[in-house]
């Protein structure tokens, strides 16, 4: 691994750990901390979206903040501490002040009893309630006695906050690019995937585009269903997409399809994947995708992540932290994710201006660059399936699905049959294929 990709890693994981300590949830000033520190790095516009606003079948919340939030014993020694982790309270708990007995906090306090030493994260966005989380091993240990419980939170009109970031291309088509932002301290889920698109918009607002990129960061569910019921003009624009969620550990990669099944995002994910990851059908459970996938948008829209959600042991526990995120990982992500942007990005459909018979190579020049080419042959064979497909019926990608060659040598081929006047862009557009 060169020096360079080490420290793009590295950098990443620096990023991630200063976002790991951040009290996220749905709305809030975490995720305005959140945003900001985004912000500090790309030219994301943030929007505020009042509590109360009607968004499809849903309505935006009322917005929680918390200053502090322990459990004591009655000699003050606070056993459970919001300061010491943000997982220690139950996401959205309403306001508590008082004194209790063990026996009447217990069922507000959330364990794993199958996995002793680990604090579980918890929510209760829609029914007001309120908790705390703690280790089972913590919870078994404490005593009989009187405790002081306090909830210093605020749950009142606000707003919900989201981050969008545009960067044009020559086409008003779009390639969307989206992260939840709503968890506490969890590293691969939700940190992951948030910091990997703010190096993927910084990487990308460096590049001539094609196509039109929007980054979204948003809280899950009602944060993606609130930007869909803002931005239904811009929906209809979306011709690729990609939800980007826990990328950082050391699982292999996995795609989910888009709800069409055979969108060129899914085909390009696959085909930049190959052996080297897995690629799973739809299914309604899961990130965002599920929202951009829903019938009355039915955006093609993929899953991009490593393990999958729930079937790893750390998954919504204290043990996502920053041991479990790799800065190699990370890294890795970020490249294969550019890489299916490339594809998208140089992806086209083209006809052949000499369909009848074979055109003679050599005579314009084609084979003089073979020598300096790693692999001469394969680029031919590349050129001659260009020819031979190119007939308004395939894409680029699909002429290297059938080939079984690198699209990026298709497509270096496609270059050089365009100028060599061989080939012309048919001006249907790849995502039509």
């Amino acid at each position: 691994m060169d020096r360079e990709t080490v420290q793009l890693g590295q950098e990443m994981h620096r990023l991630v750990a200063e976002l790991y300590p951040m009290p996220r949830s749905i709305t809030g000033d975490g995720v305005r901390q959140t945003l900001a520190k985004v912000r500090e790095r790309v030219p994301l516009e943030i929007h505020e979206v009042p509590s109360g606003t009607k968004v499809f079948d849903w309505t935006v919340p009322d917005e929680w903040n918390v200053r502090e939030a322990y459990v004591a014993k009655s000699a003050g020694e606070r056993v459970i501490d919001f300061r010491r982790h943000n997982l220690h309270l139950v996401g959205y708990s309403t306001p508590v002040r008082g004194r209790m007995s063990l026996a009447e906090l217990r069922p507000h306090l959330h364990s794993l009893p199958d996995r002793p030493d680990v604090i579980p994260y918890r929510t209760s966005y829609y029914k007001p309630s309120w908790g705390f989380c703690l280790s089972h091993r913590q919870l078994e240990s404490l005593p009989e006695g009187e405790y002081e419980v306090v909830i210093d939170a605020t749950l009142k009109p606000g707003s919900l906050t989201y981050g969008e970031l545009l960067l044009p291309g020559r086409l008003k088509d779009e390639i969307l690019l989206s992260a939840h932002v709503c968890h506490p301290s969890l590293a691969n889920d939700n940190l992951s995937g948030i910091v990997v698109l703010t190096f993927l918009a910084a990487e990308l607002s460096k590049r001539s585009l094609k196509q039109s990129v929007r980054f979204v960061f948003a809280p899950g569910t009602i944060g993606a269903i609130t930007w869909l019921a803002k931005n239904e003009r811009e929906a209809r624009r979306v011709r690729h997409g990609l939800v980007v969620a826990g990328v950082g550990d050391e699982g292999g990669f996995t795609y989910k399809r888009s709800r069409r099944g055979d969108a060129v995002i899914d085909r390009a994910a696959s085909h930049v994947l190959g052996a080297s990851g897995r690629v799973i059908d739809f299914t309604p459970y899961g990130y965002d995708e599920r929202q951009y996938c829903s019938p009355g948008f039915d955006l093609p829209v993929g899953l991009f992540m490593r393990s999958l959600h729930g079937t790893f042991p750390e998954y919504h526990t204290s043990a996502d932290d920053l041991s479990f995120v790799k800065p190699e990982k990370l890294e890795e992500a970020y490249r294969a994710i550019l890489s299916v942007i490339e594809v998208l990005e140089r992806n086209g459909t083209f006809v052949n201006l000499n369909p009848k018979c074979e055109p003679q190579l050599g005579r314009r020049g084609l084979y003089e660059g073979l020598s300096g080419r790693a692999s001469p042959r394969e680029f031919e064979m590349a050129m001659l399936w260009v020819l031979n497909l190119s007939d308004g019926g395939y894409d680029l990608l699909r002429i290297a699905e059938r080939s079984g060659l690198a699209f990026g040598v298709v497509a270096d081929a496609a270059d050089a049959l365009v100028k060599a006047g061989l080939l012309r862009e048919t001006g249907v557009h790849a995502w039509k294929t």
